[in-house]
């Protein structure tokens, strides 16, 4: 592989390949990136090979991520061969370049620059000097304070119709499992009236769907003023034209208020559908993680959910084969998931992470353990997903319609109030009943066959 000398990273075309790896977070920082070179006159090209530069923003959440992002980078390293490609800058951006600059920049000398995750805003004008041979080094690595605002640019690269708010950035709490505090800093919220302008400006562009994201989404507005708070942030978010559905995600069961289950029991907006992270129901694994709450606490705040809230879709995630994790522990966690009745459900198996209090936890449980006990609360939760969905047979519910199904051009997707973006099942429209559909439509469909994950419909009218 050849490096590219200094005199030679002028950017004659300004085109860029960006690879958003991780979660939903990580995405809209790298669309506020693309929002900053797009000013700049950057176009961006869907493929490697007509990159002038390559912009990888990179997860270290689990073992997995770290070796999805290595493999990502190394990948399109081969673009800087002028055989391979064009690539004359190659960035590695987010949690691992804010983990790992110094391991990556002596291991990676192909990468031209490393940006931590509270530094992207400045991609720009890092380029700039790159391109003039003016970098005097290359990480670009501090403590994460930045936190992008409706002042920011934001190139939208989700479907039109859809987007995620990123309310707040950061996290507060220390669960001994979770090394984001580390990378992402401490909480920092913005103002509703922030949050507010920038749904008025993401539907303008026909954004119908908000989902509301945040490390922590229950903690928003406790750095801030009164007022910034999460029923008035609904409240705002409600009155903007255009915005159909709002849905929450990373509410911690501890910090579940009255006023916020109101809120979506009586709004016409906030979808009846909470994504909230147990993580486990034995209060001794409950304790180990520093999780500020017990099972029967969980079990509790599900049961007035689901009293106050009727329908109510719930997701949440939980971790198996944590240290000290027991057979006892384990059966707890199964029986908690059989009794909460989820309708989503994230399995991860424990992952050892250098950094967290939990790497130096003793018992450690057998990795063939953790995949056997993995393989039962799948099977288990797959059983609960059916049976849930069975309820919706023969009701009408609105759809948000995605387009043709990956499958096949016979069959259209969308997804309902229930099921967001990406993480969770689908509804499949196999007659159309004569309406002309585009993406982004909403429709009235009548649910006529349940799969394990999956609705099967007919549409009844268009919204």
């Amino acid at each position: 592989m050849s490096d590219v000398s200094t005199q030679d990273k002028k950017f004659l075309d300004k085109t860029v390949f960006f690879s958003s790896l991780g979660c939903s977070k990580n995405l809209v920082d790298s669309q506020v990136m693309l929002g900053y070179m797009g000013l700049d006159g950057f176009s961006i090209v869907p493929e490697p090979d007509n990159a002038e530069v390559i912009i990888v923003n990179t997860c270290s959440f689990i073992e997995a991520s770290k070796k999805e992002s290595i493999d990502t980078i190394l990948e399109l390293a081969d673009f800087k061969n002028e055989e391979e490609g064009r690539c004359k800058a190659l960035v590695v951006s987010g949690c691992m370049a804010q983990r790992y600059s110094d391991q990556l920049e002596e291991n990676l000398p192909e990468v031209d620059m490393f940006i931590g995750t509270g530094e992207y805003n400045k991609i720009v004008p890092l380029l700039k000097a790159l391109e003039d041979g003016k970098l005097e080094k290359k990480s670009f690595v501090e403590i994460p304070k930045f936190i992008h605002t409706e002042f920011d640019p934001r190139l939208n690269t989700s479907p039109f119709y859809t987007a995620w708010l990123k309310i707040s950035e950061g996290c507060n709490r220390n669960c001994t499992f979770c090394i984001i505090p580390t990378l992402r800093g401490r909480l920092r919220s913005r103002t509703v009236e922030s949050l507010v302008e920038e749904a008025k400006k993401l539907s303008e562009n026909g954004v119908r769907e908000l989902n509301l994201i945040s490390q922590d989404l229950s903690d928003y507005g406790v750095d801030l003023s009164d007022e910034n708070n999460l029923f008035e942030l609904l409240g705002g978010l409600e009155s903007v034209d255009g915005v159909d559905w709002i849905r929450l995600f990373y509410f911690y069961p501890d910090e579940l208020t009255d006023t916020v289950i109101e809120k979506m029991a009586t709004s016409q907006k906030v979808c009846k559908y909470l994504d909230m992270p147990v993580q486990h129901f034995s209060d001794h694994v409950l304790k180990r993680m520093n999780r500020k709450i017990t099972g029967e606490k969980i079990h509790e705040r599900i049961s007035k959910l689901r009293e106050r809230i009727p329908g109510i879709v719930l997701r949440t995630s939980i971790i198996v084969g944590f240290p000290g994790e027991s057979d006892e522990d384990f059966e707890l966690l199964l029986e908690g998931i059989k009794k909460a009745r989820f309708n989503h459900l994230g399995i991860f198996r424990y992952s050892d992470e250098e950094g967290t209090p939990a790497f130096r936890l003793k018992d450690k449980v057998p990795q063939e353990v953790i995949e056997e006990r993995f393989d039962r609360l799948y099977e288990a939760q797959r059983e609960i997903a059916r049976e849930l969905n069975q309820e919706f047979l023969g009701k009408k519910i609105d759809v948000l319609i995605e387009g043709e199904h990956p499958e096949t051009e016979l069959l259209i997707q969308g997804r309902h109030f229930g099921q967001a973006p990406d993480i969770d099942g689908n509804v499949i429209i196999n007659d159309m009943n004569g309406f002309d559909l585009q993406e982004g439509d909403l429709v009235e469909v009548e649910v006529t066959e349940v799969l394990d994950f999956d609705l099967v419909g007919t549409i009844i009218s268009k919204k």
